[in-house]
């Protein structure tokens, strides 16, 4: 199996061996098989393979290296996973899911057995993601007055006309307001109790029935056009992380270490989940794939969860986030218990966050974060047409 980490395909002479994991693997499609028989017949057998096939084998080798056998920890879990599939036969894996990306081991069959409710198999089954999404509002401070910019942020919300509903996730000190302290909105708004935990706001709330989730933080100021062009793109890319607070990471050889950086330039690497959009079953994922370890950093520290959210995104895609045109530079901020918010130019903050990154990377083995500079904009965005010809005419306003 080693030589397949270098997309080799395997040539195999052994009539009646068993290849690890058959019965969950498709090896056809990954290994050319041969009589041992005829071994005088192999090489124009090899050779006759056209390369489109041959390109075919190589990525599946890879695909299967990648998702099973790529460390000691990939094959036990891999082991343990089928045998709880044999055991759980009704809540069980198909061979498509074990066969193609993201593989098995980030197909958890306790969320679903049905290929149609993963990111992941949209274009496989041509579906498409339902034209609605939740809104999960994380709210860390009291509510004092109306004039807060958590009220101005459940208007803006609540107007695009694929809200589906609104959730408030309560993490302040103080007890969650009643229902007629907010505002009224056209859609259904909820509050649930986050328990003052950070790592609370991608837990897998029944509350959410949609595809699609926006994670927004309390102070986030965005227009219901933003909020609308947004979701558009992450229809079509379901999979990944859509939204507007790009952050990077790099490198650093002076220290032998990743660095972490919130430098506004072309090319980033994750999306801050104080404004983006992402598929409902990555909360899933978080709260069943994830160690309680790495949770209670989370949450000891107030930081970070925005982070190994988007390690565990990509390292289930292999791909980055996508970014789209954003109108106001967004400030991170932190809230832990019993601290006002610091911005983002902290110190402590900035080293914490740093810290996290290679906590995060050593316990996934690699580093899974992909760089982009791809950024997508309305059509006609900024051309030189009347603003009356433009469908998100609002973004060009400053």
């Amino acid at each position: 199996m080693p030589r397949t980490r270098a997309a080799c395909i395997p040539v195999l002479l052994s009539n009646g061996w068993e290849l690890p994991f058959s019965d969950v693997i498709d090896w056809k499609q990954a290994v050319i098989e041969g009589d041992e028989r005829l071994l005088l017949q192999i090489p124009s057998t090899v050779r006759s393979i056209n390369s489109d096939k041959i390109l075919a084998f190589r990525q599946r080798t890879q695909m299967l290296w990648e998702a099973y056998f790529s460390s000691v920890d990939k094959i036990v879990l891999t082991t343990l996973e089928i045998i709880k599939d044999r055991v759980f036969g009704r809540v069980s894996r198909n061979k498509l899911m074990w066969n193609t990306l993201p593989g098995g081991l980030f197909v958890l069959p306790e969320y679903s057995s049905h290929l149609s409710d993963f990111p992941f198999y949209y274009l496989n089954q041509g579906l498409s993601p339902r034209q609605e999404f939740t809104a999960v509002i994380h709210a860390v401070s009291p509510l004092l007055s109306q004039s807060q910019p958590i009220m101005k942020l459940l208007q803006v919300v609540s107007k695009s006309k694929y809200c589906s509903q609104i959730i408030i996730l309560w993490n302040s000190e103080k007890p969650a307001p009643p229902r007629s302290r907010w505002p009224e909105t056209p859609v259904p708004l909820s509050i649930v109790e986050g328990k003052r935990k950070i790592s609370s706001r991608f837990l897998p709330y029944s509350d959410i029935t949609t595809d699609a989730v926006l994670s927004l933080d309390e102070d986030t100021v965005l227009l219901t056009s933003e909020v609308n062009f947004a979701f558009v793109v992450w229809c079509s890319f379901p999979d990944r992380i859509v939204g507007y607070p790009p952050r990077s990471h790099f490198w650093d050889n002076s220290k032998q270490m990743w660095g972490y950086t919130s430098k506004w330039t072309n090319e980033f690497s994750m999306i801050l989940t104080g404004a983006a959009f992402y598929h409902r079953y990555y909360h899933h994922l978080f709260s069943h794939y994830l160690p309680t370890a790495l949770w209670s950093l989370v949450d000891q520290t107030g930081n970070c969860d925005d982070i190994l959210f988007n390690f565990l995104v990509s390292a289930v895609t292999q791909l980055p986030p996508i970014k789209v045109i954003q109108r106001k530079q967004y400030k991170e901020v932190l809230s832990t218990q019993g601290m006002k918010s610091l911005h983002w130019v902290n110190p402590d903050l900035f080293s914490q966050r740093q810290d996290c990154m290679n906590v995060f990377a050593h316990w996934f083995g690699y580093m899974p974060l992909v760089h982009s500079q791809l950024r997508l904009d309305p059509v006609l965005f900024k051309d030189q047409v009347s603003i009356l010809r433009k469908k998100y005419k609002d973004l060009e306003r400053p």
